[in-house]
């Protein structure tokens, strides 16, 4: 049976290009530069690791690369609306967390620009914020694909999505919070508390769609417990069947080891597992991985304040 809308996603979704491929998703690249370089630095598109291998980059930013991140441009944006209305196909955009992109603002003005050319301020496209993005995005794009074939129409789809962005839970932790304070993803009070404690952060997705610090670990084996107790405490595999979604930026033996933990508590558990794209990576750096799951509703009371108070699974310190 055919679709009945058409997905569009960005490279930060952390899918394969076969994978995109075999959806028959639209995926629109992010960008990534060092300014004020004589050489140029280190640049390229965000192509899911075609045209640079996942080690190469990553060692480059282990070597002091430091480039920014752009999200697609609105020509880019223009273009895949243009082509989505052309195929006659309702569309659903889902983009990267406002929290910590404006991707969702460019589709949007992209969008709108459309609609005023057209006359038609009820085009078939529809923009969504997803809240989160890498490997929870990961997650919850494989659901939305599998929604997608189940039969729903781009409005139903995009319904189920605004409802699900809430369900999905996340870990994940990185070697410092520098980078991602210098890029501005998360406040300064959290980058110097986990310096103060010289430990390796942890952080989640807040239901606005930003990052905040969920506790340390001190060691990688320590991380690897306390995702394991947060999946533990927190999945429901009654939201959507047993599934879990780990990705890594350039360390897949921990990540794999997460994995196979965490097949020992559920010998029927899917894993999706993924690499942390060039445009995530930027801003985390190597050695982060994670681990992401559906549970509750995080906006109930239990997980609406998580960030500043005890989450089960986390020892905050």
């Amino acid at each position: 049976m055919a679709s009945k809308c058409n997905l569009i996603v960005d490279s930060c979704c952390d899918f394969t290009a076969a994978q995109v491929e075999k959806a028959g998703l639209v995926c629109l690249p992010f960008t990534y530069t060092e300014a004020n370089k004589p050489d140029g630095g280190f640049h390229g598109e965000d192509d899911l690791f075609q045209s640079r291998g996942v080690h190469e980059f990553y060692e480059a930013i282990q070597k002091g690369a430091a480039p920014l991140t752009s999200q697609p441009s609105q020509a880019v944006y223009e273009k895949a609306f243009r082509d989505a209305l052309d195929s006659g196909i309702p569309t659903v955009c889902l983009c990267l967390s406002t929290g910590i992109s404006g991707a969702y603002n460019g589709a949007c003005i992209a969008l709108d620009r459309l609609k005023e050319e057209t006359g038609d301020r009820d085009l078939p496209i529809y923009v969504v914020d997803s809240l989160q993005g890498s490997t929870t995005l990961n997650l919850l794009l494989h659901e939305t694909i599998h929604q997608r074939d189940k039969g729903l129409t781009a409005p139903e789809l995009v319904a189920w999505i605004k409802d699900a962005r809430y369900k999905t839970h996340t870990i994940f932790q990185v070697d410092n919070l520098d980078t991602l304070h210098h890029g501005g993803r998360v406040p300064k009070s959290v980058a110097v508390v986990a310096g103060l404690l010289d430990a390796k952060p942890l952080l989640t997705w807040k239901i606005d769609g930003s990052l905040t610090f969920l506790g340390v670990a001190r060691g990688k084996k320590k991380a690897l417990r306390r995702m394991q107790s947060y999946y533990v405490d927190n999945h429901r595999d009654s939201v959507h069947g047993h599934v879990v979604a780990i990705g890594d930026a350039d360390c897949p033996e921990i990540a794999d080891e997460l994995a196979d933990r965490l097949r020992k508590i559920d010998p029927d558990l899917q894993v999706f597992r993924s690499t942390i794209g060039p445009t995530i990576g930027c801003h985390v750096g190597p050695g982060m991985f994670s681990c992401c799951f559906w549970g509750e509703d995080r906006r109930t009371d239990r997980y609406s304040r998580v960030g500043s108070e005890k989450v089960r699974g986390i020892r905050q310190q």
